[in-house]
């Protein structure tokens, strides 16, 4: 696939556009935000995503179509996983309600600017190396086997990362919120507030995430523009998708074991890819990108349906109980 540099300027002249239209809208005036409007920008943004991959298939052909949409919704759903942890983040900082989505907006276009460099730097070594096919997959698999041993889906509690600490050596930090300011002076000091504090965290946080999902789109596919569009657009929407889902996500308990699955589909498919480089597979051993696409998708479906019946009869328990 090869993507001219027209077209890459203006792909990233619409996500600006998006963000400035994002920032006018939405963030103009801070406000909580409701479930309602939080749904009608999750709709917006996945038909966005939806109508992105309309034209790379019309364009480009059915299988970068394919390619991105299997992307998007393998990014889509890792996030979906990492809500939880932004919500432990925002409860940890004490994030005023009206506040929220911009701490959101700030830090996960910190993240997609960072991952941006780390999706450059695997193209470039998938692009040189054949190994890096194995690395990949033995990072996801590695993943997988992680996310099926935990014995408890999330922690209830955030503990600061590295860079969340380093920030907090460089500046001081002010003692509560100013705004949306995130430099302040007092006393003749320049101080950092926690709005700045927990911007970083998220960004880094996210920067965390990114050690399997890079990988595992890679793993669907080798073109630098669509693993930078898909991961664009999986981030953007994930802003209004916290406030949709809420305390929902903890109701998705199977959601990490379907997780685990696909990763550990993608990873064995990463190997796979490194052998028939190397010619030591057999030809019947490659999967499509279209049986790809299907297993991501019944996986999602299986989990998220089972989940929601397992809370249904915890609820009836609960009811049951009660009375």
């Amino acid at each position: 696939m090869n993507v001219p540099v027209w077209v890459w300027l203006a792909t990233v002249a619409g996500l600006l556009l998006l963000i400035a239209i994002d920032l006018v809208i939405v963030d103009r005036k801070p406000h909580e935000v409701t479930t309602r409007e939080a749904a009608r920008w999750v709709v917006f943004y996945v038909a966005c995503a939806a109508v992105f991959g309309a034209g790379v298939w019309i364009f480009a052909g059915h299988d970068p179509g394919v390619e991105f949409f299997t992307g998007y919704i393998t990014e889509y759903s890792l996030s979906v996983d990492n809500l939880f942890i932004f919500m432990v983040i925002m409860a940890s900082f004490k994030v005023p309600l009206i506040h929220q989505h911009r701490v959101l907006l700030v830090g996960i276009l910190l993240a997609l600017a960072m991952r941006s460099v780390f999706i450059a730097i695997g193209a470039a070594l998938i692009a040189q190396f054949v190994w890096v096919f194995f690395a990949f997959g033995a990072v996801l698999l590695w993943t997988a086997v992680s996310m099926l041993r935990q014995k408890d889906e999330h922690e209830a509690e955030y503990h600061e990362n590295a860079v969340t600490r380093l920030a907090r050596k460089i500046y001081p930090v002010s003692d509560g919120y100013d705004g949306h300011r995130m430099f302040v002076k007092r006393r003749g000091r320049r101080m950092m507030t926690p709005m700045f504090l927990v911007i970083v965290a998220i960004g880094s946080a996210d920067l965390l995430f990114a050690v399997d999902s890079i990988p595992a789109i890679f793993g669907i596919t080798q073109e630098a523009f669509l693993v930078f569009t898909a991961n664009a657009f999986a981030l953007m929407g994930l802003r209004q998708l916290f406030f949709l889902l809420g305390g929902l996500v903890n109701k998705l308990v199977y959601l990490s074991y379907g997780l685990a699955v696909i990763l550990g589909f993608i990873g064995l498919k990463l190997v796979v890819h490194a052998l028939h480089e190397y010619h030591v597979a057999p030809a019947w051993l490659d999967v499509n990108n279209w049986i790809s696409l299907g297993i991501i998708v019944a996986v999602l479906t299986i989990t998220t349906l089972a989940s929601i019946a397992k809370s249904k009869r915890d609820s009836a328990r609960e009811a049951a109980a009660a009375q």
